[in-house]
């Protein structure tokens, strides 16, 4: 099963990619941890990409590209693969149907979260890192027990500068810009599957299962 994932900021498309990847036995690849490693390691393409993950905007084309090529290019992906934030313009989706028309691998599904703007900036703002391990709380769905400290590691917690209510508004509008025209292009290639982002986390799984399943 090949497959791309989108979806507003907030939707939720990290939690469900590791269900459904896990359900499909197949691996989640995820722009996100791609982009943070390479800032992590301060390669070239990271510090680029930093710039424009830290304004909300849209890291450019051919650093987001150069990246999930070199991923592609590993050899778990071979029986298939769930991709996480990619593509994002219809540009990356033209890459990557180039891409993988030349490794022959198709996409079978593309699946789209959909979810009303109150609730992103909701489920966004709300997020909160701890700086050693990583882990991210929420103050209203997953507190920690002491404001600000960590469970699992007793550090502090912050705010990511793109979970702040007005990068998310600016992100939200990068998106409909920019992202929205992918269910378009999708549909019309007939690989769209729609479903709604709002709920508990397993009823969203089980509509993301249920809806990929294939039909006779």
């Amino acid at each position: 099963m090949r497959l791309v994932l989108v979806g507003p900021p907030g939707a939720g498309k990290g939690t469900q990619a590791k269900f459904i990847a896990r359900d499909f036995a197949i691996p989640q690849i995820s722009t996100g941890d791609i982009f943070r490693a390479n800032v992590a390691a301060f390669t070239p393409l990271g510090v680029e990409a930093k710039k424009y993950m830290d304004s909300g905007d849209l890291v450019p084309d051919e650093v987001t590209i150069a990246m999930v090529r070199e991923r592609l290019s590993e050899r778990d992906v071979e029986g298939g693969f769930l991709l996480d934030g990619f593509p994002r313009t219809l540009g990356q989706a033209e890459a990557l149907g180039d891409l993988l028309r030349e490794l022959g691998q198709p996409l079978d599904a593309v699946l789209e979260l959909q979810l009303d703007d109150d609730e992103v900036v909701l489920r966004l703002s709300g997020r909160r890192t701890c700086r050693k391990c990583g882990y991210v709380w929420h103050v209203d769905f997953d507190a920690p027990t002491l404001p600000g400290i960590c469970d699992n590691c007793g550090s502090q917690l912050f705010q990511r500068d793109d979970d702040k209510p007005e990068t998310i508004l600016r992100r939200l509008e990068v998106y409909v810009e920019q992202t929205e025209p992918l269910t378009g292009y999708y549909s019309s290639l007939e690989l769209l599957v729609a479903i709604s982002a709002s709920g508990e986390v397993d009823e969203v799984t089980e509509r993301a299962i249920s809806a990929l399943q294939p039909r006779d």
